[in-house]
Formats: C-alpha cells, structure tokens, sequence
C-alpha cells in the first residue's frame, strides 16, 4: 500500500458513516490570532533517547495509562515523528480503534508511513500531513488527542488549539506530555499551559508528575463554546 492509500484510508475509516467527516484545513479566514507571548522552540529530532531505552523506562505505557487510553478509542498522535507512540498507540487500542498520526513535515510522514507499513503491520494507523497552525484532524472523531514534548514547538499555539478543538467527540480529552522548563528550553510551564488552553475554551481535568516521560501528564477538555478568534486573549509570560 502507498503512503496516498494510508492517507485515503485513514479518512475513509474515520468517517463510519456515508460521507467523510468535514476536515477544516484553514481556508476559512477565521482570525485573526493572537501571537503567543512567549518563546518558540525551534523543532527538534525526535531522536532524544532509544525507543528501547524509553521503553525500559515503560515511557509510552504509563503515558497511555495515564492517558485513560482503551481498545476501541480513536486516538490522534500530534507530532507523530519517528512513531514511537504511534505504533505502541496502535497495538493499545486494537483492531476495532484508530491512530491517526500527524506531523507537518513532509520527510517524517512519508517515513512514517513507510514504517507503519513494514514494521508491524498494523491496519488501524493512519498518517496525516497537517499544518503548522492547523492539525487538520475530522470534527468529532477523537476519544483522545496526544501532543507529546511538542506543544512548545507550537508557533501559533491560539489558533492551533482553536482549529483543533472541533475534533475531539463529546467526552474526548487532550493529553499534554511537556517538560516544567521554559519553553525556549523545549518545555512548557504548567501556568502557562493552563492558561493558553484555557484561552481557547478547554478546562484542565487533571495535571501529574510523570519522571518516566521527562516531564509531567496534563489533561484538558472542552468547556463552553469556541470562543471567537478576535475574542481570545493571550497569556502573558511572567518570569
């Protein structure tokens, strides 16, 4: 199968129904945004640690652990890289779940998609090529959504989380994984991220520890309505 057919295929499961869900892909000139006052971290290789080193430290178990993540769930994999959660994403949530996984550099998702195809063989994982302020995930499709040590690397992070909110289902969470440093220093200040993500009308359920992945585990869900985007005010960095 070609990286195209994952693509298409991708859509076409996600959708389970007669047509595919509305993708928004950042035509609508909605905006506009407020800039983030604060430091973006240049994008960075994923190539941090092993996957066999991570896993000795059960990284992606505990994460999706804490995630509350099931078979059956359809799960998004923002920044996917290399694929170390993708693939472990897949094995979790089984034959009758999703992974669709997203990253906006070209190389990585055919790569990936590459992968997917020869490692393990996994038929419910999907790669999909998005944009720097827009995942260009399908509304309502997502149990939960995964942005793993990448959310400092958000240059326009309103809009973002704007553009994504509509793809989480009714009881869908977001799963923050982020280091408690400043963000020029690839991590997030907890503060800060509650603050961001409530700007755009998501509520925090729950934020711990979590030394295995470098950082902490933060979860948010939807609260109220989308606000407008020239509503949105952003958070100041103090510090």
């Amino acid at each position: 199968m070609k990286r195209g057919a994952v693509l298409l295929a991708g859509a076409l499961l996600l959708a389970g129904c007669d047509s595919a869900p509305r993708v928004d892909d950042g035509q609508d000139k909605a905006g506009p945004f407020p800039a983030a006052d604060r430091p973006i971290a240049h994008i960075i290789s994923s190539r941090w640690s092993t996957e066999e080193a991570r896993d000795r430290l059960n990284e992606a178990a505990e994460v999706m652990n804490g995630a509350g993540i099931k078979p059956g769930m359809t799960v998004a994999d923002i920044g996917a890289g290399e694929g170390y959660y993708t693939i472990r994403l897949g094995e979790r949530v089984g034959a009758k779940g999703r992974v669709v996984a997203e990253d906006i550099v070209p190389t990585v998702t055919d790569a990936l998609s590459q992968r997917v195809l020869r490692e393990r063989n996994l038929g419910n994982i999907f790669v999909q090529l998005g944009l720097p302020a827009n995942p260009k995930l399908p509304d309502n499709s997502f149990d939960r959504v995964l942005m793993v040590h990448m959310y400092h690397e958000v240059d326009q992070p309103y809009e973002f989380l704007w553009r994504m909110r509509p793809s989480l289902k009714r009881d869908g969470l977001v799963v923050v994984v982020d280091a408690n440093r400043p963000t020029q220093n690839h991590g997030t200040p907890p503060a800060l991220l509650k603050c961001e993500f409530a700007a755009v009308g998501y509520t925090l359920v729950g934020m711990h520890d979590m030394p295995s992945a470098g950082g902490y585990l933060a979860t948010f869900r939807v609260a109220g309505l989308r606000p407008e985007p020239r509503a949105i005010r952003p958070c100041k960095l103090v510090g």
